[in-house]
């Protein structure tokens, strides 16, 4: 995942008077330390990152836009572009990247993350009513008291918010976070459920009063909020926040309100956070509180705030804060690294990646891992640490312990000799993705019992990658349209897995190695695609015949295939390997063509 600062978001720069810029100058300052690119280069790389660009401002949005349609004034200060783990929150803002490199290099020691004591009134609380059950279940809340901000550390609050949110919480779907100014409103706060029209209050950044389906309206051409409508735009009720006084604090995960904004005056910051899933919303708190707990008047003290759900009289006490701890022995980090360390020296390379380690007993390690590192999940997170803080620029290099010949998997030779040969006659090859939508191995090649023997994804990222493709032809389909505008004929095949479902294995699905070719072009060319199946069986050593040791195609009807024009495959031992045929009309022209098409798909696991 790459991290950028200045902030970054997908491909576009944004800009905002109230963020500025977190320049390499603002890089230095946290670090404490003026470093040039080249040092600062190899200050990553020895931390297991990379400094993947050095840019600025006004070079990025020339680069988006080109020179022409620049017309604002833009910096030309260096900004520092970093390539950061997936599963590196604690990474995200600079805080947290200078952090846990000055940490690294034994500059400061790892904080100690603690409870603010119970004011006198009490904690805050939320009440989370039993409506909220159907559209967003959970909440977790904290307070950040005593809070200095300055236009660079607010900069970067709000920067790790909207990184969060495109990261860990997947575009707010399973996490929104809500932050405000806790002096401009009261608790105990509500979170309910309401009908859209019932909900009334000025957003962040308008001037009047909105109703929860007008927003829905304003923000439809907002590029930024946009994206986020989808979450609830078809629910009856609409998740809210009020505090005491029935001022709306947000309406999750679309927009805060302007009455709690958080300012540069902003003393006591109250954070809500509502989700689908409980554990990311965890990880997300923990990760906003710690990192910048260091600007509160004590410094990485967080004060807790109450939960208690309506329906059930649950109470719950957040952020959690938890330290974990966790036994590992020297001789399994030694195996897994190719080490030969002895027990103190991993662990001073443990201290230094943040995780505070010391030898219980011979060869046996007691590590306690911080609120920050939720990534540490098993014995190999903790081997992969001290490989990073070992340097694997100082692996030694050694012969393998068992000498071993490599051959290739039979299937993988066959195919391998197979696209040889077809590229040869004039073929080219399609590399596409295992994964598509629902719609293109079902409605778009007319096989609506397609998606019953389909391996489906239970969280999509995308509506591209709904299902495990169970044809080739979807991808090839797709490669003709997206370059139809080049010469005639077009003639692609792919040599690749299909995942198809089987009761009969471990896993529920099982891989099948198939062979697809399109001929695409003014007339079908059903003797093209039957001369490119015959080349293929001649490869093969498989002759025409009916007797069992050869192929041979007989009419059949396939609903992707043009009546009439269809054929099923079969090979030797009578063995059914696909079909081949003239595309239907309505399959052509739902993946964007105009032009008749031939097509060919068989099994090649038949002839190893």
């Amino acid at each position: 995942m790459i991290t950028q600062f200045p902030r970054f978001q997908g491909n576009s720069l944004l800009r905002n008077a109230d963020r500025g810029y977190q320049k390499k100058l603002l890089i230095d300052k946290h670090f404490g330390h003026v470093y040039t690119e080249k040092e600062f280069d190899e200050l990553c790389f020895e931390y297991g990152l990379e400094l993947d660009e050095v840019t600025s401002e006004k070079e990025a949005v020339e680069k988006e836009r080109g020179t022409s349609a620049v017309t604002e004034k833009l910096s030309d200060q260096e900004v520092y572009k970093i390539d950061i783990p997936a599963n590196r929150y604690d990474l995200l803002s600079v805080e947290g990247l200078s952090r846990a490199i000055r940490i690294f290099k034994q500059q400061i020691t790892a904080p100690e993350y603690k409870f603010a004591e119970v004011p006198k009134g009490g904690l805050q609380k939320i009440i989370v009513k039993r409506e909220t059950a159907d559209v967003r279940p959970f909440v977790v809340g904290a307070v950040l008291r005593g809070v200095t901000f300055d236009p660079e550390n607010y900069a970067s609050f709000i920067d790790l918010q909207d990184k969060l949110h495109q990261n860990i919480c997947r575009k707010r779907s399973l996490v929104a976070i809500g932050t405000h100014d806790l002096d401009t409103i009261q608790g105990p706060f509500e979170y309910r459920a309401e009908a859209p029209k019932q909900i009334k209050f000025k957003p962040l950044n308008q001037t009047k009063e909105y109703t929860a389906e007008e927003l829905m309206t304003l923000y439809s051409t907002e590029s930024h909020l946009k994206p986020y409508l989808p979450i609830i735009q078809d629910k009856p009720l609409y998740p809210v926040i009020y505090d005491k006084n029935g001022v709306v604090c947000s309406m999750p995960p679309i927009i805060n309100g302007e009455h709690s904004k958080i300012t540069l005056n902003t003393k006591n910051v109250f954070i809500e956070s509502t989700a689908t899933d409980i554990q990311k919303a965890y990880v997300v708190l923990d990760t906003i509180v710690t990192l910048f707990s260091q600007y509160c008047q004590t410094p990485f003290t967080v004060e807790q705030v109450e939960i208690e759900y309506e329906a059930d009289g649950r109470k719950e006490i957040t952020p959690l804060l938890s330290y974990r701890e966790m036994t590992v022995t020297t001789p399994e980090i030694n195996t897994k690294m190719g080490f030969n360390l002895d027990d103190n020296t991993i662990a001073t390379l443990l201290n230094k990646m943040s995780l505070k380690a010391e030898v219980s007993a011979p060869k046996t390690l007691k590590i306690r891992v911080p609120p920050t590192r939720h990534d540490i999940l098993h014995a190999c997170d903790i081997a992969e640490d001290v490989g990073v803080a070992y340097g694997f620029n100082n692996l030694v290099r050694k012969l393998p312990e068992s000498n071993t010949v490599a051959v290739a998997f039979e299937l993988n030779k066959l195919s391998e000799l197979l696209r040889v040969e077809i590229a040869a006659a004039g073929w080219s090859e399609a590399l596409n993705f295992a994964l598509c939508s629902r719609d293109d191995i079902s409605t778009r090649l007319r096989q609506p019992d397609a998606l019953a023997q389909a391996v489906h994804i239970g969280n999509p990222k995308t509506l591209e990658f709904q299902v495990a493709r169970t044809s080739i032809l979807p991808g090839l389909l797709k490669t003709l349209s997206s370059n139809r505008d080049m010469p005639l004929p077009l003639k692609l095949f792919e040599l690749q897995d299909v995942v198809l479902k089987d009761s009969n294995s471990d896993v529920g699905a099982r891989n099948e190695r198939r062979l697809g070719a399109v001929y695409y072009n003014k007339a079908a060319g059903f003797e093209i695609i039957q001369g490119f199946l015959d080349r293929v069986m001649r490869v093969l050593d498989v002759n025409p015949a009916k007797d069992g040791t050869g192929y041979y195609i007989e009419a059949d009807d396939n609903p992707t295939f043009f009546p009439g024009r269809c054929a099923k495959i079969i090979g030797p031992k009578g063995v059914h390997l696909g079909h081949i045929g003239a595309l239907h009309p309505e399959v052509i022209t739902a993946f964007g063509l105009n032009m008749p098409c031939g097509a060919v798909e068989i099994n090649i696991e038949p002839f190893l």
